[in-house]
């Protein structure tokens, strides 16, 4: 079908600006150590081409360290050594990347299902040189039965109880669901209890990291299940209805 004139003549939205990157805080120097210049890099491109790319707002750029990069990797210490991580819905790399620059031993794969954005962090882990990096454009449940790891982890993706049912069935046996949610974890996670139960939840901690370097300080919900969760449909898990639930918070532009 052919197009009106006028849509032909429309101009193009103008692509967000970059910025200059803001510098370094002192508490990243002493969080990050000899890891301080590559997450420089990573902060760098963040501020450049994730803004350029749309998947960071530009009004986050004089926040990017301390609101993003060091919100993400003061959870590390959370994340045992050598462990195989999955971060799902991984967007410009938060938590995954900054997990992966900041613990080398770690083996990570980012997961996200839109090619805009997979495009952007493979150039990103081929630029910054990250062997332990994989990019996997895909939806967690097209990996349901393929793959497995140690530790699934996400930020400001969904709600506790959905991101269990799209992250659960990925948790190896004595693996765990580790991600970065807001204040208002205890709570959201509550709420879900039900969908949690029926994905078999064994164990859920709330836990708080990075008081003294970032803040406010990051909060996290662990989850781990007695063998491998079933892999159920959101009807199936009977989610709870939305219109009685708060929405999450997001501390990060998903574009």
């Amino acid at each position: 079908m052919m197009q009106p004139a006028h849509e032909h003549d429309a101009k193009t939205p103008a692509a967000p600006q970059a910025s200059s990157p803001p510098p370094a805080p002192d508490t990243a120097a002493a969080f990050l150590a000899d890891r301080l210049p590559l997450m420089t890099r990573y902060v760098d491109a963040l501020c450049d081409t994730g803004v350029s790319h749309g998947l960071m707002g530009p009004r986050e750029v004089p926040r990017m360290w301390e609101r993003h990069v060091l919100n993400c990797a003061v959870v590390h210490p959370g994340i045992a050594r050598g462990a195989h991580v999955a971060d799902i819905g991984a967007g410009a790399g938060l938590p995954g990347l900054v997990l992966a620059i900041a613990r080398p031993d770690l083996t990570m794969t980012l997961v996200e299902p839109l090619l805009r954005r997979t495009t952007w962090l493979a150039d990103v882990v081929n630029e910054l040189d990250l062997p332990n990096v994989e990019v996997v454009r895909a939806r967690a449940d097209e990996l349901w039965g393929q793959r497995t790891f140690d530790v699934v982890t996400s930020r400001a993706v969904a709600r506790i109880g959905e991101l269990a049912r799209w992250s659960l069935p990925l948790v190896s046996r004595g693996g765990e669901m580790f991600v970065l949610k807001g204040s208002s974890a205890a709570e959201e996670r509550d709420e879900d209890e039900a969908v949690l139960r029926r994905l078999r939840v064994r164990t859920s901690e709330v836990e708080t990291w990075g008081e003294g370097t970032v803040e406010p300080p990051t909060v996290t919900v662990r989850l781990t299940v007695d063998g491998i969760a079933p892999q159920l449909t959101r009807k199936q898990a009977g989610t709870i209805d939305k219109t009685k639930q708060k929405p999450s918070r997001r501390p990060d532009r998903r574009a």
